[in-house]
């Protein structure tokens, strides 16, 4: 069983428990996943099965699409409500604020990695430093928010708003932090009550089924042609396809960053990228 499975994650499980029940169901244990979800957070995970995981970077890569509820007022130590409460505030703020800070939000820009996070440092894992209350120097990374949009009329309660906000976003960042980074913005504080992934590269959560469908029979596993449909597409003749499959570094005539070779008769063969060490040559990203 070769090929991406497209879950519908609910809340309340980690993405290894997701991974682990799959390899249960699927009777394999050649699953990858392709960027992690909080167990708060549901939506779309992109699994690849099989001789697919090879292309589980690729699918790390890609853009992400979220709906997240977000209450101004409070801040938790885990940036989202099942943390602790560490600051309050009342706060009433405008739809028209919001938006406007919303758009001030849409750029590229440092980012700092929550605390509570998988990341690594010296060998151990953020969240356990913030277990045994160790201070540590969180890591910056650069990430973009292509857009970002409020999609409800704020609610106010008990001194807070309430709001939905959708946002696309690009690998490596934490939903937690763009919403602890906009309410400063808006300079106040704020945590998540609630995320969903719509959306990770082509593949939209209408498509996606859930572990109990699985359980029921209901296993569509996607061909690897979806992955590969956006890439920038070569045929080649017999004598250039044996290069490549020796992992040939060839002249870079095609002046794309990410060129996908194939066969005469339709065959995918391998992606190519830009050689970093001469920018005139492509060499082997990944051999299909």
């Amino acid at each position: 069983m070769n090929g991406i499975l497209l879950i519908n994650k609910e809340s309340g499980m980690t993405s290894r428990d997701v991974v682990n029940k799959v390899c249960n169901l699927l009777h394999t244990k050649k699953v990858g996943h392709t960027g992690t979800l909080d167990p708060l957070a549901t939506g779309v995970m992109v699994l690849c099965i099989g001789s697919a995981t090879k292309m589980v970077e690729i699918i790390t890569a890609s853009k992400k699409e979220y709906i997240a509820e977000i209450i101004f007022g409070i801040k938790n130590d885990t940036g989202d409500i099942t943390g602790n409460i560490v600051e309050k505030q009342d706060v009433h703020l405008s739809k028209q604020a919001i938006q406007q800070a919303c758009q001030e939000m849409t750029k590229t820009y440092m980012q700092t990695v929550p605390i509570y996070s998988a990341v690594k440092i010296n060998g151990k894992k953020l969240y356990e430093y913030a277990r045994i209350g160790k201070k540590i120097e969180l890591p910056n990374r650069e990430v973009t928010i292509y857009h970002l949009d409020i999609i409800s009329d704020p609610i106010y309660e008990n001194g807070k708003t309430r709001v939905k906000i959708k946002t696309m976003v690009s690998k490596g960042t934490y939903i937690r932090s763009l919403i602890e980074d906009l309410a400063q913005q808006l300079h106040t504080i704020g945590t998540m009550a609630s995320l969903k992934r719509t959306k990770q590269g082509n593949y939209s959560i209408e498509e996606c089924v859930t572990l109990s469908q699985i359980e029921n029979g209901n296993v569509p596993i996607h061909d690897l042609s979806t992955i590969l449909k956006p890439f920038p597409k070569v045929i080649v003749n017999d004598f250039l396809t044996c290069k490549i499959q020796n992992g040939a570094i060839l002249e870079n005539r095609y002046q794309e960053d990410v060129i996908l070779f194939v066969t005469e008769d339709g065959r995918p063969l391998a992606l190519y990228q830009v050689y970093e060490k001469d920018k005139t040559k492509i060499k082997p990203w990944k051999m299909l």
